[in-house]
């Protein structure tokens, strides 16, 4: 090679070289970091956006604005008993279009307060919340608020409640256009006149009617602002069957209505200070949905409403797709047994009430739920007194305590945590308390010493006769043995909403509020050895469009099935030997609870068979017309009793009803080694110990005995290792003698013997 070509040579390996390392010495980029460039980066990101405007260029070009078929969609709900016979049918549509001028200009505003402030000012969409509502479609997670008026008219009118990313993007398109041909008057008018507003109607003259009794164009500002706030959740924030939480929820937002409308300049600051809340009417139930049938209707549609917002629909939307009409809804109800359970109230209650002539019979109230434990099927449930007349349904209102039907959740936590008394004893059916009245509670934090029903103090008391006694004292130290968050935790588990509420030892006196229908379902899953029932009204539901799946109302194992079976044995105690006497029978195994909460204002009787669990409540809630509607009130009086304990009228219908629906007799099968249906409860020969005691007594049982001892015995058996000492008698000594089981069960003796108290 010549000195030219190495000279040639060295210059080209040079450059490479150079090529290779840039100015200022720095390496070149390799690997991945040759993709990941900030231009690269930029390019793709404005790319996509370009992209994505010319993917809604071409939707608005294709998609036109569709004509308005809600009206046209309109068909009926059919309602079935269980055996497929026709139990109503909900077709009539409940709407009336009024032009916009015939609505004040204040009730107007309203509902742009309420739902979109900028109405007047914006383009019909919200570009933001309408993102927002694509990426929770696509992720699982549900519709968020956000959208405008314009949006929810085109929803309600042209489109459906689907939550889909084709839906939505075709709102948002076929928003901008409504936008641009129409009006703002005509899209305010639109949308007021298609919305729901709950109580069947659909547009604001049916609303204004169904809340107010007036028409539209009598709607003053206080009245229009409730109605736009309803449309947030249309049966939650109506204020005649709301809870407590949904009115202070409800409240809230009517003032957030008038204060935007403030806010705006439409309406007076002064004005807005004098307005105060408009309570509405009570609703008046569509004819054909009286005695029973509207109760069983109302409960079935909430029961589809909820399926479908855990399918990702707002409260308000799913009201509004089942008001669409067309589904064919079975109920579990088995019109037999529901006949059954009316007769069963009529005969036992109504027939000894007088709700005209005497205040007191006209406060009392009755709900009552029968479930299948081994299937959780709801076969019949009563209301009230009829759905015309009192539009909350008893049956599954929670707004009462539920009293002494609480306490075997107690055992319950107690059995399935192994827990100990203070004094380091297994808590089980023969564990030795002390049942005197009053007696503060030990290893509290929180200062408790409740008194039993009538002040009576029971002295040394096994676990199983404070449970057929209802002993308060017994099952407040209880509940601090165990601890109070391990019971709010069994209650859970069981079915009950504990959510938010404290762990503090008041609860075991069952100060929480509960309904027939869920206490049914507690006591069902206990019957059903520990496995969880959760009452269910409906069994299927049909539609050509969209069938919807119910959930399955058999769950997982909650609790072992020894501690159910155990608490079921003691259960039988309350009947055979306690409270519960009232619904004794020889010829069926039977476990139940009475309950009754502070000042008489609820009473219970919750029992079951292995074939039929049911609740039956009453409440004292005030009469219609009398400055008491509405509010808790007490029922000492009602019926000729001094007072209406679980022992009477609830554990009276519970007989009635039991007896006559349940079959053939049959028995349980328990697999547990305590409480009555084993053996008889042994009393302790000492007398009012101050502490739990250290040896807890043991268990007698015949062991060549199957089936469990259904009569009490008249003297209890006394056990041989009492260690704790004696002290004076028991102010009132309970009863030692229980009358004789009777295989008919007829109505009992007033146990109160005219003394007020609590069990």
């Amino acid at each position: 090679m010549g000195r030219a070509e190495e000279r040639q040579a060295r210059q080209r390996g040079a450059r490479r070289a150079a090529r290779g390392r840039p100015s200022g010495g720095k390496p070149k980029r390799t690997g991945i970091r040759r993709f990941f460039t900030w231009k690269k980066i930029l390019g793709t990101f404005f790319g996509i956006i370009l992209l994505g405007m010319g993917a809604f260029v071409v939707l608005y070009l294709v998609i036109d604005i569709p004509e308005g078929n809600a009206a046209a969609r309109k068909q009926s709900n059919v309602y079935k008993y269980s055996d497929g016979s026709i139990l109503a049918r909900d077709g009539k549509v409940n709407r009336e279009i009024v032009d916009l001028d015939k609505v004040p200009k204040p009730v107007q505003k309203t509902f742009v307060a309420a739902e979109n402030k900028s109405f007047y000012k914006d383009e019909g969409v919200d570009f933001k919340g309408t993102a927002r509502g694509l990426i929770n479609t696509v992720t699982g997670k549900g519709k968020q608020g956000g959208s405008t008026i314009t949006q929810q008219y085109v929803k309600n009118y042209y489109l459906t409640q689907d939550q889909t990313v084709t839906r939505k993007l075709k709102e948002l398109v076929i928003s901008l256009k409504v936008d641009r041909e129409k009006s703002k008057d005509d899209i305010l008018a639109g949308y007021i006149n298609t919305s729901y507003y709950g109580r069947g109607a659909y547009g604001i003259q049916a609303a204004a009617q169904a809340y107010y009794g007036v028409d539209a164009q009598k709607l003053n500002v206080s009245q229009g602002a409730y109605l736009a706030a309803l449309l947030q959740a249309p049966s939650q924030y109506d204020w005649t069957s709301a809870t407590p939480t949904s009115r202070k929820l409800v409240k809230q937002r009517w003032n957030y209505v008038l204060d935007n409308m403030v806010e705006e300049g439409w309406l007076d600051s002064g004005k807005r200070q004098g307005l105060s809340f408009p309570v509405p009417d009570e609703p008046k139930p569509a004819p054909g949905l009286a005695g029973q049938t509207g109760y069983l209707v109302k409960a079935a549609d909430e029961a589809v409403e909820n399926q479908l917002m855990k399918q990702g629909l707002t409260k308000s939307e799913a009201e509004a797709q089942l008001k669409l009409g067309g589904y064919t809804i079975t109920l579990n109800i088995d019109p037999k047994k529901q006949r059954q359970l009316e007769k069963a109230v009529e005969a036992k209650l109504e027939d000894n009430l007088d709700r005209k002539k005497n205040k007191a019979d006209a406060r009392v109230q009755a709900g009552a739920a029968s479930v299948d434990p081994k299937t959780g099927a709801v076969l019949a449930m009563y209301g009230g007194e009829d759905y015309v007349k009192h539009y909350t349904n008893n049956a599954t209102r929670r707004d009462y305590q539920s009293a002494s039907t609480f306490k075997p959740l107690i055992l319950a936590a107690a059995l399935e945590n192994g827990a100990k008394t203070q004094s380091g004893q297994p808590i089980t059916a023969n564990t030795i308390y002390d049942g005197t009245s009053e007696r503060p509670v030990k290893g509290s934090d929180v200062a408790f010493a409740p008194p039993n029903e009538d002040d009576v103090s029971y002295g040394d008391v096994t676990v199983q006769k404070a449970m057929n006694k209802s002993i308060n004292s017994v099952f407040a130290q209880m509940g601090v043995d165990v601890g109070m968050p391990e019971v709010m935790e069994m209650a859970g588990k069981l079915g009950m909403d504990v959510k938010g509420l404290p762990a503090v030892p008041a609860q075991t006196l069952g100060s929480m509020g509960a309904s027939p229908l869920e206490m049914a379902g507690v006591y069902a899953t206990l019957d059903n050895h520990g496995k969880k029932v959760t009452p269910a009204i409906v069994k299927s539901v049909e539609h050509k469009d969209n069938t919807i799946e119910m959930p399955d109302p058999i769950g997982e194992q909650v609790v072992k099935r020894g501690t159910a079976d155990s608490l079921t044995s003691v259960l039988t105690g309350v009947v055979d030997d306690g409270t519960g006497h009232a619904v004794r029978n020889s010829s069926q195994d039977v476990a139940g609870k009475t309950g009754t909460s502070d000042d008489n204002k609820s009473a219970w009787f919750t029992g079951y068979t292995p074939k039929l669990v049911t609740s039956v409540g009453l409440f004292g809630e005030g009469a219609p017309g009398t400055p008491e509607q509405s509010k808790h009130v007490s029922m000492k009086g009602a019926g000729g009793k001094t007072r209406v304990d679980g022992g009477s009228f609830p554990a009276e219908i519970w007989a009635a009803f039991t007896f006559d629906a349940m079959g053939s007799p049959s028995r349980f099968d328990l697999d547990t080694d305590m409480g009555a249906a084993i053996a008889p409860p042994a009393e302790p020969t000492s007398e009012a110990p101050r502490e739990p005691s250290n040896t807890p007594s043991k268990p007698e049982k015949d062991p060549t005995s199957k089936p469990p001892t259904r009569t009490p015995s008249s003297t209890p058996s006394t056990p041989t290792t009492p260690t704790t000492p004696t002290t004076p008698t028991p102010t009132i000594q309970p009863p030692t003698q229980e009358p004789d089981p009777s295989d008919s069960v007829g109505i009992p003796e007033d146990p109160d013997n005219g003394r007020p108290g609590r069990d």
